[in-house]
């Protein structure tokens, strides 16, 4: 028999699941976006907010009613191999190699870079990510609920903070909204879709959900349909709380641009605009908000990777591989936001469509009675077309030719796969894939029991 919550228990979960997901990405990118699509807010932002609020929501759902301990146990429904290499990469996605250099960067150009000339950025930034990434390295060394309990304090103090700022842009725009750039003159919907990979939220969900079931346990809900109810309301205090940040930070980006122009990242939007409402003193709040914020998440990012690790390969230590991560995060934060960004988004095109599938076949595993072939065939199908893909992505960023054989398999598939121009070409192959394979699964399940 489950315990029955009350709201104020459901409001504590999802504000933690907010905490949980709230990050340097959840600043910079729905500004970015609203910079760029102007006009054409709306259909971007709708699209942001199916990736950027939906599917980690989904993917906290899917650690609830799998009944896994967590994400390798459950990518292991593939193969034990595969469930050991994706969940990896998915913990460097999110820690060292993107998600947490970023904070140390977000850090410095929202809390830093307003005070000092820009001449000095590069030096800057080394400086600052020094000392950002020493303490981030001391504290994940000596874990403290100290670290807790500034999270704890902080969430409600960002959530007031920015609230503030955006009933102001609201009531008082600073300019009026410009005509969208390019990227999103057509297809806006699809551009926000897409841009909403950025935010990592969704990869998260699948590592940190586990946390938001185990506290959802020790409220006292023990079976398999009272924890994921319990995470729906739960949740969906997150996602209100995410949704009206991330659109109204999206709307405030838009008006920005008349007053400030196009900023190569959303990081100087939230800083410009708090000194435009609220002058120095409203810089110097914001500021110490965001890096303490920033410097939690790291933090928590390091602690986790350290412990994931450890628990691959128990001969090294834990405090190696935080180590070892912090100075690679360093390291890379030093690259700057714009960079940061850049180089991660050929890795989001290409685990993305592999995390939306896991979901997907979690949610319709009962169907098909778990059988292990629709998840490899589902899955080795997202493989070949995500990861070419991800290629696709890095070379047309970078301004490279393709490869000749990659040049030939971006025509198939541009002839052949429905929506594959909107960065959806593995949808359809994967579900008739899965509808094959489930029917034959069932269909030899069925033999075997009759035979």
């Amino acid at each position: 028999m489950d315990n029955k919550l009350s709201f104020s228990n459901y409001f504590i979960v999802g504000v933690m699941l907010f905490a949980l997901f709230f990050g340097a990405g959840n600043l910079i990118f729905p500004a970015q976006l609203g910079q760029n699509a102007g006009t054409n807010l709306w259909p971007s932002v709708i699209g942001f907010l199916i990736t950027g609020v939906g599917l980690p929501f989904l993917g906290i759902l899917v650690m609830g009613i799998s009944g896994s301990r967590d994400l390798r146990e459950l990518s292991s429904r593939i193969h034990p191999i595969y469930g050991t290499v994706f969940t990896s990469l998915l913990y460097l996605t999110i820690g060292p190699f993107f998600a947490a250099p970023r904070t140390g960067a977000v850090a410095y150009d929202i809390g830093i870079a307003p005070f000092f000339e820009h001449g000095n950025g590069h030096i800057g930034l080394f400086i600052f990510t020094l000392l950002f990434f020493a303490i981030t390295l001391w504290f994940s060394l000596n874990p403290a609920k100290l670290v807790d309990r500034v999270g704890k304090i902080l969430s409600p103090g960002i959530i007031i903070l920015l609230f503030i700022l955006l009933v102001m842009a609201i009531v008082k725009p600073m300019g009026s909204i410009e005509a969208p750039q390019e990227a999103y003159q057509n297809g806006a919907f699809m551009k926000g879709f897409t841009e909403g990979y950025n935010t990592m939220d969704a990869l998260a969900s699948l590592v940190f959900g586990i946390i938001v079931i185990n506290s959802i346990r020790a409220l006292g809900v023990k079976t398999t349909r009272g924890v994921l109810g319990a995470t729906v309301k739960s949740g969906t205090v997150a996602i209100v709380f995410l949704g009206v940040i991330y659109v109204g930070i999206a709307y405030l980006g838009a008006t920005s641009t008349e007053r400030f122009g196009l900023f190569d990242t959303g990081g100087p939007v939230l800083g410009s605009a708090a000194s435009h409402y609220f002058g120095m003193t409203g810089t110097v709040m914001l500021s110490v908000v965001i890096l303490l914020a920033c410097l939690t998440t790291s933090i928590g990012l390091m602690t986790a990777c350290g412990e994931y690790f450890h628990t691959l390969f128990p001969k090294v230590s834990y405090k190696l591989f935080v180590t070892l991560f912090t100075t690679a995060t360093f390291i890379i934060a030093n690259f700057g936001l714009a960079n940061i960004i850049n180089y991660s988004i050929p890795v989001l095109m290409f685990l993305y469509p592999l995390a939306i599938v896991l979901m997907l076949l979690t949610f319709l595993s009962p169907l098909f009675n778990h059988s292990r072939l629709v998840y490899i065939a589902a899955t080795v199908v997202t493989f070949l077309i995500s990861i070419i893909d991800g290629l696709k992505t890095f070379f047309k960023l970078f301004k490279m030719d393709y490869f000749g054989w990659v040049s030939g398999i971006i025509k198939v598939y541009e002839h052949y796969l429905p929506f594959y121009h909107e960065g959806l070409g593995w949808l359809l192959p994967v579900l008739i894939v899965i509808l094959i394979t489930g029917v034959i699964a069932r269909f030899m399940q069925y033999s075997e029991v009759h035979a």
